[in-house]
């Protein structure tokens, strides 16, 4: 019987499989079902309830019970390192792209909306993310790599920065946006 679990939208459900599946979301197939969508990819399945996916969020609403906060921190710092890295290359291009402009917008608004995920495990008042928002073995080991991410201030602070970087890439480049 395959693994399962529940995503609160078709991101976060792609997302999960990039991180636990060989291959990633780009194997999986999605059928629809009574009630919703499953994603299946590697003997791993997750059902997306039609009821959680909501307009205007990314990863969904609530608290991820999918990736642990660990894991959305170094989503997004994936996600800005690669618009880091796009972006460069799309400013050097004298013939620059629409489609690819589009990706690091695209790319800017993950990394953003990831670390957003990650802040919605910090209790409030609280200036770090508490233990037990980290239960898988790859959030477990962020943590203990370097605790430092994963406060307030920091996450804050990252947060900040990659949607000044959105804000500043569509200002350099308006005649794409």
């Amino acid at each position: 019987m395959p693994e399962s679990g529940r995503a609160r939208s078709l991101a976060e459900a792609r997302v999960y499989l990039d991180l636990v599946v060989p291959g990633g979301s780009a194997q999986a197939s999605v059928d629809d079902v009574p009630g919703g969508r499953v994603l299946r990819a590697g003997g791993v399945q997750v059902l997306v309830p039609d009821e959680v996916e909501q307009a205007g969020t990314t990863f969904g609403a609530g608290v991820s019970e999918l990736l642990d906060a660990g894991q959305w921190v170094l989503v997004g710092a994936t996600y800005a390192s690669r618009a880091l890295e796009s972006g460069l290359y799309y400013t050097a291009d004298l013939s620059p792209d629409p489609e690819r402009f589009h990706a690091v917008v695209a790319e800017w608004s993950l990394a953003a909306d990831a670390v957003a995920e990650a802040l919605k495990f910090l209790p409030e008042g609280a200036e770090e993310l508490p233990r037990e928002a980290f239960w898988t073995e790859m959030g477990r080991s962020a943590r203990a790599a370097e605790p430092g991410r994963f406060t307030r201030a920091k996450l804050e602070s990252d947060l900040a920065f990659f949607r000044q970087s959105l804000a500043g890439f569509r200002r350099l480049h308006p005649g794409n946006a």
